[in-house]
């Protein structure tokens, strides 16, 4: 596989990021690209922020007044995507993680914060290859296999589930 950057940034305070984190992110990033036969070299931002932070990101980007877990910006449009000309990478876009969110989903779902922010992260990075739940249906359904995919291949796999009962929203 061609070489992947993946530049992270921590602008929040409220979580400290554990050892290992970053390359675990790192690892996501380069399993999903590997799943999905990207080819060519590749660069990916992310930033880790707090719940303030992506509140008003989400605002801002998507009009919705609430913070979120996790935000991508793409950078590419079916598969054609900016050049980092100094590189020759092929610049996928930004994934912006709620460190705060983070925490709350892991105790959430019972599972560590570990699996929480690969999950987003490999959730985030099919964002940045095209793909959309948002609609609902088969592409969600795709999307959810591939990350589960990802995450098992970690060494991640699910140990529940990611749907509430009524009472537990």
């Amino acid at each position: 596989m061609e070489k992947i950057r993946v530049i992270i940034d921590n602008k929040q305070k409220a979580v400290k990021i554990p050892t290992g984190l970053r390359m675990l992110v790192r690892r996501c990033c380069t399993a999903v690209l590997r799943m999905e036969e990207f080819t060519g070299p590749a660069e990916i931002s992310v930033i880790f922020v707090d719940n303030e932070q992506i509140h008003q990101l989400n605002l801002q980007y998507r009009s919705k007044d609430m913070p979120t877990d996790v935000l991508s910006f793409p950078m590419g449009e079916d598969g054609v995507y900016d050049v980092n000309h100094s590189t020759g990478a092929k610049i996928l876009g930004d994934i912006v993680i709620s460190m705060e969110k983070a925490v709350e989903q892991a105790d959430r779902f019972g599972h560590s914060l570990e699996r929480e922010v690969g999950y987003l992260t490999a959730h985030s990075m099919l964002h940045l290859l095209g793909y959309d739940h948002e609609k609902g249906g088969i592409e969600k359904v795709r999307m959810r296999e591939k990350e589960e995919q990802v995450m098992t291949e970690l060494g991640l796999p699910s140990t529940s589930s990611y749907v509430l009962d009524e009472d537990e929203e």
